[in-house]
């Protein structure tokens, strides 16, 4: 049996392995090695390599067990990084983004990207406002890749996407056993960008309990994870983006002001796509090119009307609802010519739907007020204000904005 006091000072996690290989080479009288972390003098662990060597006599038995134990601290520090790295490549690999370049000529545009331009190089923190689909990570990534962060990962997490149980563990890891499932210790996004950017999309859907942590991170620069007790350092910059208005959230008590005043360090606004209509010849050309190929389609030429009927129309799903415009189209053109059907741009907002008050409310915004106040604010979901409304929940939550229409306030209606 190995002293109870040596073993204490092995990390709790390695014991029942050093055990296993220690029994292991004991029984068959055979040299054995393993990596654990031992506890110093200055009550932090660091990782050896421990040998198990047996002495023999001139008949093979085993007269005595010899072990040292090298410091392999650095090398494991080397392995993790390069672990969290093809970690985060991985999860960059499996996505698309919306477009691989920044396209637009358009002043506001390049106003945006001189902003952009000034900011890369700091370490500030950065929120981007602006509607959905008008390109929020993308203008991320291009702050990201021109800071001295570049070369390091981009992470990035959608605070929506996530159930509020899970947000802590997926920003900060968690332990073995820290809840029901968490049969392994995790590594949070934080650590997966040390050294690099973690960008955290739709971060004004934050719960509160998560934005409290997030707050001191911003403010002390560590974290523990889920179910720790070990205070964890981080070199991480913080990019935010939200298409909510996080001013009407704070009156509504569901988003805290020293949150977004640490976060709103340098703030960028997106202009929508209706505001920069003149880039949207060169967004088509772009869109037609590139789904053109993939569909295995020549494309020649794009009719003067569908340029005229695009740049009218409003798109309140912005670059993403173009994008999806022309794929749509390539996918039925026969020829060609490049068109698009009118009647898909006619739907930007339908109220018929609207139960019991169609015929005596008037007013866009009247409409849509009248259907937060029936679902109590929910917009999303089978019986959220979109569907009563017939319209995707995205082009709501872009009208809302539009309108500045506070839909906190109709969660107690």
């Amino acid at each position: 049996m190995v002293a109870p006091t040596r073993i204490n000072f092995i990390h709790p996690d390695d014991r029942q392995g050093y055990l296993a290989e220690r029994e292991k080479g004991l029984l068959a009288g055979n040299s054995y090695e393993y990596e654990l972390r031992i506890l110093r003098r200055d009550g932090t662990y660091r990782w050896f390599l421990g040998r198990g060597n047996p002495l023999k006599d001139e008949q093979g038995r085993i007269t005595r067990w010899y072990n040292t134990a090298t410091d392999i601290e650095d090398r494991k520090r080397a392995e993790e990084e390069i672990r969290k790295e093809n970690i985060a490549l991985r999860e960059e690999l499996s996505k698309t983004s919306m477009f691989e370049e920044v396209i637009g000529t358009s002043s506001a545009l390049q106003m945006i990207l001189a902003r952009a331009a000034k900011v890369a190089p700091t370490d500030s923190t950065v929120l981007i406002a602006g509607e959905t689909g008008t390109g929020k990570e993308l203008i991320a990534r291009a702050i990201h890749k021109r800071s001295k962060r570049g070369e390091r990962s981009f992470v990035g997490v959608n605070c929506a996407a996530i159930p509020s149980s899970l947000i802590m563990s997926e920003l900060f890891g968690h332990e073995k056993g820290a809840f029901t499932g968490a049969v392994q210790r995790r590594l949070g996004r934080f650590e997966l960008a040390e050294g690099g950017t973690l960008f955290l999309d739709e971060v004004g859907d934050l719960p509160l309990e998560t934005q409290i942590a997030l707050l001191r991170v911003l403010q002390e620069r560590e974290f523990e994870r889920v179910g720790g007790t070990e205070m964890l350092r981080c070199d991480v910059r913080v990019i935010a983006a939200t298409n909510r208005d996080l001013h009407c959230a704070i009156a509504a008590g569901s988003f805290r002001s020293d949150l977004f005043y640490r976060l709103n360090v340098f703030p960028i606004e997106l202009p929508p796509l209706r505001e920069r209509k003149e880039d949207i010849p060169i967004l088509v050309n772009y869109f037609v090119n590139r789904y053109a190929q993939r569909a295995g389609k020549k494309i020649d030429t794009i009719r003067k009307k569908s340029i005229e009927a695009l740049q009218e129309y409003s798109w309140p799903g912005n670059v993403r609802e173009l994008q999806n415009v022309i794929e749509r189209s390539l996918i039925i053109v026969d020829t060609n010519e490049f068109s698009v059907d009118k009647n898909w741009l006619s739907h930007e907002f339908q109220s018929s739907r609207l139960v019991g008050r169609a015929s005596t409310i008037s007013t866009e915004q009247e409409q849509i007020e009248a259907a937060l106040a029936q679902t109590k604010g929910k917009v999303s979901g089978r019986k959220g204000a979109a569907a009563i409304l017939g319209i995707p929940a995205s082009t709501l939550e872009s009208k809302i904005r539009t309108l500045r229409i506070n839909k906190h306030l109709y969660k107690g209606a």
